[in-house]
């Protein structure tokens, strides 16, 4: 079934067109049993990303463990991370940053590498005055609207999909895996999450390539259960090795040389 929203045509409201199509009151509605959002012809005005992806596929990773670590030595941590060869450092989900953290990271690391400040539920301004080089926002969580306003400090931005699964995996009434993706990228994310190949991640095979697609032109993230062991493998199933970025987590940490060792295993398993 396909509905028509002309009213919509010039939109560029986040939270209108959720209200509107994709969370909106139908699936509110106790006469609708069963009904999932395939597919959205967006509206044309939507900013999209600002910092569209490089060619080629590079590695990001995250700095562990997600809680408890002083601003000195989360630095420690990403000055591994980075000299391992990681292009972009970010925290994870469930750390908010700081501005002592910031700039003890971006001490720690050369100017190549990004590091992602976790904005979520903190001052955005003091985040940015402290030197960011970019942001990273739980945006299911705090808002799809948060995009757009995080893209006026002109930096780049990482969207995390924590909370988007449960929309998708709602049963009967859901929303699909291309529609968020291809959403998230359209509100301004220059790296959107797609799962991975792993079992750490619920999606399947056929999701997570759909999820590249649509991500472009951003750089679709490859996150969940990958590490050096599979990184390879990941991009053979991705079926593309255009504008995608390997994320490492705990896997990388469970080298028995360090998690230097771990990224640059990584690194290796995936150069031509």
């Amino acid at each position: 079934m396909t509905i028509d929203f002309p009213a919509l045509d010039g939109e560029t409201s986040a939270e209108q067109l959720l209200a509107a199509c994709v969370a909106g009151e139908w699936a509110d509605r106790g006469d609708v049993e069963s009904c999932r959002l395939v597919e959205v012809e967006w509206p044309d005005r939507l900013p999209g990303p600002a910092f569209p992806a490089l060619p080629g596929v590079s590695v990001g990773a995250i700095v562990k463990p997600a809680l408890g670590l002083a601003p000195a030595e989360a630095a420690t941590v990403a000055a591994e991370l980075a000299t391992g060869g990681a292009v972009l450092v970010k925290d994870d989900e469930l750390q908010r940053s700081s501005p002592e953290r910031v700039r003890a990271v971006n001490a720690a690391l050369p100017e190549r590498v990004l590091y992602a400040a976790n904005v979520t539920g903190v001052d955005a301004d003091a985040i940015v005055e402290a030197g960011a080089r970019a942001l990273m926002i739980n945006a299911f969580l705090a808002g799809l609207g948060s995009i757009e306003r995080l893209r006026e400090y002109r930096l780049p931005i990482f969207v995390h999909r924590v909370g988007s699964a449960f929309l998708r995996r709602g049963g009967p009434v859901s929303v699909s895996a291309r529609v968020l993706a291809e959403l998230t990228q359209r509100l301004g994310a220059d790296y959107v999450q797609v799962g991975s190949f792993s079992p750490r991640t619920f999606d399947t095979d056929g999701e997570v390539r759909e999820q590249i697609a649509a991500a472009r032109p951003a750089t679709a993230v490859i996150g969940g259960g990958v590490g050096a062991g599979n990184a390879r493998d990941q991009l053979e199933r991705a079926g593309t090795r255009d504008g995608v970025m390997l994320l490492l987590g705990s896997a990388a940490y469970a080298h028995p040389d360090g998690v230097r060792a771990g990224v640059t295993a990584a690194v290796e398993a995936i150069a031509d």
